[in-house]
């Protein structure tokens, strides 16, 4: 793209370098602009794509190659091979599905395949075609401008024949602004020595005045029109659109004859005003596009790295397998809903990701298959088992065989899962066989279970009586008989064991109740004692300071043992009956020693405030 201004200022106020700053745009910022474009529309919800589609759309763009985007032809390929590769890895996942190793597995011949390339080969080929043929073109158009050049050095050197030679000079500036594009490398250079020669003719032209004004009048006109089509795309909302318009008035105003030279300055000041807005516009509308894209690349690149974290061995389950699927699903769904990355990370950080859920998909195949594998391993421990239960089921020691089994039953929760097909006849095997014993079981020890009802009525009655003697305020007479009743109870045997739990609660809920009961009254009954036991004390305040020092040794003697007890208890364990009904009157005596040790507290300070009244 050449440079646009007033073809006729003089070199110092129109020169291509100043402008440059202002209009000129690389053929890379054109295609970018193109690129832009096709990723804008692209970014819009479209049906998902099949390679059918992919190539429709290709045969279409192979009937007009010149005006295919190269972008487009690159999004193009990589989403046909992306649905090809997809189509390849479930032909493979098949094909080891079935039994077949991986690296034996070779994909068919794809006819669809072929006639992509087929397509592409003649796209490029026609592109190539036609770039040299504008190529050779372009060659062409520098020769016949070079001729036009000699033609006007000519013009200039003959000054006297000047005016003789105006309609020749414009015919030469007709043709020139006929012939097209020249070779880039040239097109600045040649255009530089056509506005000299174009000057320098009108230096030495001595047109009437009349003939002169009425030149740069049309001129003015059609460059004041230039300038409004400018201005009103500074209000156009489509700004690429704009752009590219805004480049055919720059060769328009370029290619349109010089205006007076008291005017030359307004009007390219207020063209060049108008391309700047829409230039800017241009610039602000990619950089915004750049925003979005960077975005949407951020947005992947967390994806990805959630992808990439996943702790695969932490996922020992169906269950959590099946859950984290879902969760990679949700994210290769989430992928879908952004637009795309910046180009030269797009494909990049679309790898990345493919990679990371190829990586997840395969491990769960690896899992599937160790896990299918052990679940043949599980079957054979288990039929192991159902041995060794069918072969206990007849036995009569009741209660080895019942440990047995439930040994048994403890190995068999310990297996894992084995398949489907097999899980519900390989248990009800084995449930049928301990089943089988149990009953006999049951039936043998049927007079057992009779005792043990037995026993749960007499635990009950003694729970009973608990309650009537709670209310008891003669201390010893309670305590006496709370002490024959528990004697009473653990001579009582078994009781069910679905109601064992239950009664041994409720029984040393009613003791521990008499027990605080009987402690409270007795502490009160101590204290009542003392205190009209040193009011009557003979000896005076001698008497009082020995009872006190005695209550004090008293005092850390109990400390010391209740310690003692304190850490007997965390050695004890009330694993069985026996064990259960030590805890618990060692914490009976522990609870016991709290109380005496508070009534000798209170015993002390009756005696202090004794001494303190005497005083």
């Amino acid at each position: 793209m050449m440079d646009s201004h007033d073809t006729n200022l003089p070199l110092n106020q129109g020169d291509p370098e100043e402008i440059k700053d202002v209009t000129e745009v690389s053929d890379k910022t054109a295609e970018d602009a193109t690129t832009d474009t096709t990723l804008e529309k692209q970014s819009e919800p479209v049906e998902k794509p099949t390679k059918e589609s992919v190539l429709k759309r290709l045969n279409d763009l192979a009937k007009d190659p010149e005006n295919a985007s190269k972008l487009e032809l690159d999004t193009l390929k990589q989403s046909f091979y992306k649905l090809h590769n997809i189509e390849l890895e479930a032909l493979k996942k098949e094909f080891v599905d079935n039994g077949g190793k991986e690296e034996d597995f070779v994909p068919q011949n794809d006819e669809l395949e072929n006639e992509f390339k087929n397509v592409m080969s003649v796209i490029k080929e026609k592109r190539n075609s036609l770039l040299a043929e504008v190529e050779k073109q372009k060659e062409h158009n520098l020769t016949l401008k070079l001729g036009i050049l000699d033609k006007l050095k000519e013009l200039t050197e003959s000054p006297d024949n000047a005016n003789k030679s105006y309609n020749d000079f414009k015919k030469l500036q007709q043709e020139w602004n006929e012939i097209k594009q020249v070779p880039q490398a040239k097109a600045n250079e040649i255009w530089k020595t056509y506005q000299l020669y174009v000057e320098k003719f009108y230096d030495i032209l001595k047109l009437n005045n009349e003939f002169r004004d009425y030149d740069f009048k049309k001129n003015l006109e059609i460059k004041t029109r230039l300038c409004e089509a400018a201005e009103r795309l500074t209000e156009e909302s489509d700004v690429v659109s704009a752009f590219h318009q805004l480049q055919k008035l720059h060769q328009e105003f370029r290619d349109t004859g010089p205006v007076s030279r008291e005017l030359r300055d307004e009007i390219w000041a207020r063209f060049k005003a108008a391309s700047t807005v829409v230039n800017r516009n241009h610039q602000q509308h990619f950089e915004e596009l750049k925003e979005v894209e960077q975005h949407n690349l951020d947005q992947k690149t967390v994806i990805c790295e959630i992808v990439e974290a996943i702790e695969y061995n932490e996922l020992t389950t169906f269950a959590g397998w099946e859950n984290k699927t879902q969760e990679v699903i949700a994210l290769q769904n989430k992928w879908k809903t952004i637009g795309f990355a910046p180009q030269k990370m797009n494909v990049k950080i679309f790898e990345r990701f493919r990679k990371s859920c190829d990586d997840f998909f395969k491990k769960k195949s690896e899992f599937y298959k160790q896990l299918k594998d052990n679940m043949v391993q599980n079957l054979e421990k288990k039929k192991v088992l159902c041995e060794k239960a069918e072969a206990l089921k007849d036995s009569t020691d009741w209660k080895e065989t019942a440990d047995a089994l439930a040994k048994l039953q403890k190995e068999w929760k310990a297996i894992g899962p084995v398949s489907k097909k097999h899980s519900d006849m390989i248990w009800n095997r084995f449930i049928s066989a301990c089943d089988y014993f149990f009953e006999q079981k049951m039936k043998a020890t049927s007079s057992q279970r009779s005792e043990e009802v037995e026993n749960l009525e007499k635990k009950r009655a003694i729970i009973n009586q608990l309650a009537e003697l709670k209310g008891t305020e003669n201390t010893e007479d309670a305590e006496k008989k709370l002490r024959d009743l528990m004697q009473e109870w653990n001579s009582i045997g078994h009781v069910p064991f679905k109601e064992k739990d239950k009664i041994y609660k409720q029984y040393h809920t009613a003791v521990d109740g008499i027990f605080d009961n009987l402690n409270t009254n007795a502490s009160n009954k101590k204290l009542n004692n003392f205190k009209f036991a040193i009011n009557s004390m003979q000896g005076g305040n001698q008497s009082l300071y020995r009872e006190r020092e005695k209550l004090s040794r008293q005092y850390e003697n109990m400390k010391n043992e209740l310690l003692t007890y304190e850490n007997n208890l965390g050695f004890l364990s009330s694993s069985s009956q026996k064990g259960n009904s030590l805890l618990t009157e060692i914490n009976r005596k522990v609870d016991k020693l709290k109380t005496d040790l508070e009534v000798v507290l209170q015993k002390i300070k009756m005696i202090d405030e004794s001494l303190q009244h005497e005083e």
